[in-house]
Parts: structure tokens; sequence; C-alpha cells
């Protein structure tokens, strides 16, 4: 499962119904160097418990405090926070700034029943838009289509009203890694605390051990079926790391005639002149193939499991935020 700093929703909605009231804080607006984009959220209960993060620490303690009052209340509310250059500094930022945060309680300002609509549509892999008129308190969901620059662009905000928030809910996502090697077991925790579903395949019951993955989500399918299985879609990286053609070539050609926005694969240039060859006389086109990454990662010179997990993160990451 990815980490629960993106998992703000449904903590909130299990603290609802556990009765001990849940407050969803969402970041709005925010200087142009903070540690937390617009749309973080952090999760509060009636009891103190919290879960996720709206800054890098320089106003937590005060959003709690409101949260707390919140849960009596029922009321939702605007804070806002001018944050001193000290402040800033502390926490890492180059300068201080402004940050705005809406405060929900769940049951009264926000409903039960739209939160768990929400719920339900990450659980589905529906990409929805929760908006919200902080002026007035009106909130429906959205689908895509509404706000499809938004959902391209991966980026929440409020509009030129002032009052109407747009927090885009993509997707959770999603990794898949072929092959049980040494780089897949520096790679897959790395993946999930970059905010990652993973999933490991490979059909080799001595490589997919549970003692060298231990808690992780493996598939001893074939590649082919198992990508089949799990499907593909616009939030879906997949990385080939078995370097044998029985078992990566399959995998690839599931991943190129699919949405996936990042195809990585294990090699040496030489390795992957003899796959684009292969690839070529199987049928695929010269446009398909070259949204293949190989050698898979960056070319940061990197040496081993770790450092060679390190470049594909990061190439991933460039990927998805600079396509």
């Amino acid at each position: 499962m990815a980490p629960d700093l993106e998992n703000m929703p449904e903590r909130a909605l299990e603290w609802h119904r556990a009765g001990k009231g849940a407050v969803l804080a969402t970041v709005v607006e925010t200087w142009g160097s903070a540690p937390r984009p617009v749309g973080s959220q952090l999760a509060i209960s009636g009891e103190g418990e919290m879960a996720g993060s709206v800054s890098g620490g320089c106003v937590e303690g005060a959003v709690v405090v409101e949260a707390m009052d919140a849960v009596g209340s029922g009321a939702a509310k605007m804070l806002e926070f001018g944050v001193s250059d000290d402040e800033a500094f502390a926490v890492g930022l180059a300068c201080g700034g402004r940050i705005r945060v809406w405060l929900e309680p769940v049951g009264r300002a926000l409903p039960e029943g739209l939160l768990q609509d929400l719920v339900s549509a990450r659980a589905e892999r529906r990409p929805v838009a929760y908006v919200v008129d902080t002026a007035t308190g009106a909130r429906r969901l959205d689908p895509r289509e509404a706000w499809d620059a938004r959902f391209r662009a991966d980026r929440s905000g409020m509009e030129e009203d002032g009052a109407t928030f747009v927090h885009v809910h993509n997707p959770p996502l999603r990794m898949i890694v072929v092959g049980a090697v040494h780089i897949a077991q520096a790679l897959l925790p790395m993946a999930r605390m970059t905010g990652y579903d993973v999933t490991l395949v490979d059909p080799r019951p001595a490589f997919a051990q549970d003692t060298r993955f231990p808690g992780e989500r493996v598939v001893e399918d074939w590649p082919d079926d198992a990508l089949d299985a799990l499907g593909i879609d616009a939030r879906t990286a997949v990385v080939t790391l078995t370097h044998d053609p029985k078992l990566d070539d399959p995998a690839i050609g599931r991943a190129l005639r699919s949405e996936a926005f990042y195809l990585g694969c294990l090699g040496s240039t030489r390795t992957h002149a003899k796959r684009v060859a292969r690839l070529g006389e199987a049928g695929f086109a010269d446009d398909e193939i070259a949204r293949i990454h190989a050698p898979v990662g960056l070319d940061i010179g990197a040496r081993g499991p770790g450092e060679i997990a390190v470049s594909i993160m990061a190439e991933i990451t460039q990927r998805l935020r600079r396509p």
C-alpha cells in the first residue's frame, strides 16, 4: 500500500465511523517554496491522533488546535497563517509567506456520504474532483471531464473566484516491477515511500521468496498474464528487471500498448538494441518502441542495486512531473 501520507480521506472516515470524530485539513493556498503542495492533507481525530501533513512543521500545531475546536463546533473554517522568515528557514524554506488551510469536520460540514463516495472512487481508481465553495459550503464530486486540465497537470487549487477549491483525486500511483532481483529489493521500498502502490511479478518461486521480499505483494505468474490481470492505466509505471527476454519481452509488449506513463527496462545499450530488433520483428512500430527508457534510470553513474534503484525512481519522477 501507499504511505499514509496519501490516504487522508480514508483515515478520516475510519476515525469518524469509530466515533472519535475527525477533521480533514487541506492546503488550499501556499507560498512557492512550501514543502507540501496545494491539496496536501492532515487528518486529525477528536482524540488528537494525526496522519499526514500540511507543512514542514511550522503550522501543524496551530492547525491541530483549531481542528480540535472544529470537532466540537462542526463548522468548516479557513485558516490563514503568515509564516515569518525565521520560521520558514527552520523548516527548510528559503523565505516566509502565506499558507491557507481549509478545515472540514466529517459528518457535519463534510457529509459522511460524500466522503464515502470519495473514498469509494479512490478505491476503484476512478478519477474524481472534490469541489467545495468555501464561501457557501456547497460540496460535490465532479468527473475528470469537468476539470481535465487540472487532472492532466495533477494540480489542485483555487479557482479565480477565490472561493471555489478543486481538489484533484487522481488514481493512486502504481508501480509494477517484473523481476524479483536485487535491484527490486531496493526499488520496492523506495517506490512505496514515494507514494506508489507496488506489485512485484515473477513466476520463479526461488526468486520471489517472502524472506527476500517480506510483506510485499508478489504475483507468481507469467508477466503478460499478470499485467493483463492487474490492468495498466495512465497512473502506472512498469519496470522490467529480469534481463531475460522470455520474461521481460511479454511484459514490455503489454506495457507498450497500454497507457502506462513510464516503461523502463534493465539492460545495456547492446542488450536494448537486441530488444528493439525483437520488438520490431514482433510488429511493434518505432514510435511505440521509443517509449522504452533503456538502459533504465537516469544516467547518474549509479553502482550497485541501491544506487540503480535511486536512478530509476529519479527517472520515473522526472517522467511523471515533467512529461
